[in-house]
């Protein structure tokens, strides 16, 4: 499921991005207090941490706060300008400065490790293409936080902002293995171990010449690259892991030497 931002009303989207959080008054004698944005979004966002984006609808928002559907639309116009709102403000959980002591590389790991932490916690955001982007503080944010601690390796910006883009992408992919193998257990009631224990077997039975048709994939196994660790940690999770620690170790090695070119 992909859903695309910034399908709304352009100007309510944006005045809602960029605007103040207006909460109405109350409307009678009632304890219920007035509803905001704020607490439609964060009601929302809890629903797809939840549920995933298909759980989500003005309705379900509604029950989530003891109000109708309707009563909603006073604040958002509808579900569409609702993604963008918690698309922005998921992304200004990321901490706004990293310190640069010790060096541009450390603060680019930490950058890279919460920003998977962050899709991690909410899987939903992957669903959400940055084909059109919501053009919020937030999403700013995020490209503020990256440009400013990969400025500081002196390379020209206009490099920078590829290395960034190559970075968010690294992210992206990586974590979204890890979140649809934790989606996989859910949905199907198949735990990873009894998938894979099921399959193994048959590959064996079925392809008993698999090392001799696909010898370097064999090589892997060989050299001990599919054992499990000593973690707990399921084995898909593990790889997205790595891989991702890997994808981005690599790209720093390549500022460093794009820094040793300049230098020269």
């Amino acid at each position: 499921m992909v859903v695309f931002a910034g399908q709304g009303d352009a100007r309510r989207s944006m005045e809602l991005l960029w605007g103040p959080r207006v909460v109405a008054p109350r409307t009678g004698p009632g304890p219920k207090p007035g509803l905001s944005v704020e607490a439609i979004v964060a009601a929302a966002i809890e629903i797809a941490d939840a549920e995933g984006m298909a759980a989500l609808s003005m309705r379900a928002v509604g029950e989530q706060l003891g109000r109708t559907a309707m009563a909603l639309y006073t604040y958002v116009p509808g579900k569409t300008e609702l993604v963008d709102l918690m698309y922005d403000r998921t992304l200004g959980e990321l901490p706004s400065s990293y310190p640069l002591s010790s060096g541009w590389r450390a603060a680019a790991l930490a950058v890279a490790d919460e920003l998977w932490a962050l899709h991690l916690r909410h899987p939903w955001l992957l669903q959400v293409s940055p084909a059109r982007p919501v053009l919020g503080p937030g999403e700013f944010h995020v490209q503020e936080t990256l440009l400013s601690v990969l400025a500081s390796t002196g390379l020209p910006l206009t490099r920078v902002r590829w290395v960034v883009a190559a970075l968010f992408n690294i992210v992206r992919g990586s974590v979204q293995a890890a979140a649809e193998s934790r989606q996989a257990a859910a949905e199907t009631g198949l735990s990873e171990e009894d998938w894979w224990q099921a399959r193994s077997a048959l590959l064996g039975e079925l392809a008993p010449d698999l090392a001799a048709r696909f010898p370097t994939v064999a090589r892997l196994g060989d050299e001990g690259a599919f054992e499990a660790g000593a973690s707990d940690e399921p084995y898909l999770e593990r790889e997205a892991r790595l891989s991702f620690e890997a994808g981005v170790e690599l790209l720093l090695d390549g500022v460093e030497a794009a820094i040793v070119r300049a230098a020269g």
